[in-house]
């Protein structure tokens, strides 16, 4: 039986209002000069009428998600579970790899808006700007650890059931001793979650966000004895504890954003995980 067909769940739609508040501050600081981008996250609280199955969601994920990077890990007091669609960085065989993501516009469920959304993102200057912040920094990230860096001179379109992203694979080799978590622990926080410049876009988000991030926007993933692995970003995800399901969703913040625009792409992002809970359905 598909996860939701016997449980209810007590949740509100997120209120636009604060989170709109919050990107016309990170607006002003953008134009004041102080901070390139900002990635601003909200959260929203979901309460079902029974204990919260994780495996069920994580099926339903796996099912619906199939090219995304499915996870649930034991946190001991709450399990976080999602879909990833962002490899932070994966090594194998020599060969690094990191796929960032920045950019995106909702799927639409008619065939030719949907596609008009997905031209119009991938010709559009603002998300092309925020994109190439993202892929500029993980290469400089990963360049003191790798050779042979090679960054594509435009970004692809890549589609999860909910969402269209700018997408950059970026390739390298790393040098000798230097493992996957190496390269995890040097891309991370990458300006995709957190800004640009780091430090000003942590005091952003510390002082604007009205939820604690938990796990979300960390890593999650896998490294080997020999150094390979594969870590992911911990975006569309949730934390699940008894009967409760916490959400998390983030949109980037540049000159050009709006906050009606950025609340919205949040909205897109949450239904991922609304729509593996079960707490709407796929045609709304």
């Amino acid at each position: 039986m598909p996860i939701g067909a016997d449980t209810s769940w007590a949740w509100e739609e997120p209120d636009d209002t604060l989170y709109k508040e919050a990107v016309r501050a990170v607006i002003k600081r953008i134009g004041q000069g102080e901070v390139d981008k900002v990635v601003l996250a909200r959260a929203i609280d979901l309460t079902a009428d029974r204990d919260i199955e994780v495996g069920d969601i994580l099926r339903a994920l796996v099912t619906a998600e199939p090219d995304a990077y499915s996870f649930a890990v034991d946190l001991g007091d709450r399990t976080l579970v999602g879909a990833s669609p962002e490899l932070l960085v994966s090594v194998h065989n020599g060969r690094a790899t990191a796929n960032p993501l920045a950019g995106s516009a909702p799927r639409h469920p008619d065939p030719v808006l949907d596609r008009i959304q997905a031209t119009q993102l991938l010709e559009s200057a603002k998300d092309q700007r925020e994109h190439q912040v993202v892929v500029d920094a993980v290469a400089d990230a990963l360049a003191p650890l790798c050779r042979e860096l090679e960054t594509p001179a435009r970004p692809a379109l890549s589609r999860t059931r909910t969402m269209w992203h700018l997408s950059s694979r970026v390739t390298a080799v790393p040098r000798e001793g230097v493992t996957a978590l190496d390269l995890a622990r040097a891309l991370h926080p990458t300006p995709a979650v957190c800004g640009q410049p780091t430090g000003a876009a942590r005091q952003a988000i510390r002082e604007l966000e009205a939820s604690p991030r938990g796990f979300y926007s960390g890593m999650v993933g896998w490294t080997d004895t020999r150094g390979d692995g594969e870590w992911v970003v911990s975006i569309r995800c949730g934390e699940v504890r008894g009967k409760s399901l916490r959400l998390f969703a983030g949109a980037g913040i540049v000159a050009g954003s709006t906050p009606e625009g950025e609340a919205a792409e949040t909205r897109a992002k949450l239904r991922t995980m609304l729509l593996a809970c079960g707490a709407i359905e796929a045609t709304s």
